[in-house]
């Protein structure tokens, strides 16, 4: 495994878990509904260089945001 893959696995496990606290969930329920949206690797996975950078309380708001609306766009399908 690459240096790179490895932090991105690191940075998404770590972006999930702070998720799941703010939402007040288990971290295999967040993980199972940011897989269900395709979020981990659309969205955390692709976009890792611009988004670890960021402060984690920013990734967390910005995922649960993303999460919310993708949700509710595929309700509305």
């Amino acid at each position: 495994m690459t240096t790179k893959t490895y932090n991105k696995i690191h940075f998404a496990v770590m972006a999930i878990e702070a998720s799941a606290k703010k939402a007040g969930t288990t971290g295999k329920s967040m993980h199972d509904r940011l897989k269900a949206q395709g979020l981990i690797h659309k969205r955390l996975f692709r976009h890792y260089d611009q988004l670890h950078i960021q402060s984690l309380e920013w990734v967390v708001d910005d995922t649960l945001e993303t999460l919310q609306n993708w949700e509710q766009e595929q309700a509305a399908l």
